[in-house]
């Protein structure tokens, strides 16, 4: 794999016959969608021909599983969502896999927080179970933010003692979530997986869960190879799942790290980069 990945759109010449893709994984965030959150310009056309070829599309984010259903109401049905960053996986409204988070570590990661808002750290944690997710702070600034990713959540007394099957709690810092909240979480890093999926969110997960191998394990069930996958990401839980496919792309404005790992690199998420990456490979005109 090159240190630097080079640009698909540069160095690529259009294969005489597309490439055999059998699956197509995004990230939303960063990735799929703009900064302004908005889905690209020419999307349902283009997985509606995917879907003609029999190639499976599939979002794979830290959003929640409600909250990415919404997003693709319109063409939901047979679409596999890889929601909560890798920890809840769903086809048509039935769970395909999960990877439950310890109740126990739960409430500790709260318990972190709670302690980090004493001292001053503008955080709150969501505590993500499978039917909504579970807030403590209830003004407006951190709702607002809670709202991007999860439309169906509530404001709770106590997050520790919510009735919910949990797969991950995820912190939002108004800060720079590496600098104050994810050192904050070392205790957790040596069993659990403890990934930075944004500027300001950082996720604790069980030691197993993750994108990557929500993806290896939809690649096992459906008989596809890497070879016949192509990943876009852009940040750090993103890496793993770059791992899982030989077309691996990251975006060319994604964190450092991720365009270390990455095989490629497409236009960025405000130039459409995904969907002018899959027309290139694919065949699929624009």
């Amino acid at each position: 794999m090159p240190a630097t990945p080079a640009s698909l759109l540069e160095t690529l010449v259009p294969p005489a016959v597309p490439a055999d893709i059998r699956l197509v994984v995004t990230d939303m965030d960063g990735t799929l969608l703009d900064d302004a959150k908005r889905m690209p310009d020419g999307l349902w056309p283009v997985l509606a021909e995917l879907r003609r070829r029999g190639v499976l599309f599939s979002p794979a984010s830290g959003r929640q599983y409600a909250t990415l259903a919404r997003q693709f109401a319109e063409v939901a049905e047979g679409m596999v969502f890889i929601a909560e960053n890798g920890t809840y996986v769903v086809r048509d409204g039935v769970e395909l896999g999960s990877d439950p988070l310890e109740r126990f570590v739960a409430a500790g990661v709260a318990r972190t927080v709670r302690r980090l808002a004493a001292d001053g750290v503008d955080v709150g944690a969501v505590v993500c179970g499978k039917r909504s997710a579970y807030v403590e702070r209830a003004d407006e600034a951190f709702l607002a933010e809670v709202r991007k990713y999860y439309v169906e959540h509530r404001v709770v007394e106590d997050v520790t003692a919510v009735e919910d099957e949990v797969i991950k709690v995820a912190l939002f810092d108004f800060g720079p979530v590496e600098r104050t909240t994810a050192p904050a979480l070392e205790a957790f890093a040596a069993t659990h997986q403890v990934v930075v999926s944004g500027e300001h969110w950082v996720d604790v997960m069980n030691g197993t869960a993750g994108k990557g191998a929500a993806l290896r394990g939809l690649q096992r069930e459906l008989g596809i190879t890497p070879a016949q996958t192509m990943v876009f990401g852009d940040y750090l839980n993103d890496l793993e799942m770059l791992d899982a496919a030989d077309w691996s792309f990251a975006m060319s404005n994604a964190h450092p790290e991720v365009v270390r790992r990455a095989r490629h690199l497409a236009p960025s998420n405000n130039d459409n980069g995904v969907l002018r990456t899959i027309s290139r490979v694919v065949g699929i005109p624009l």
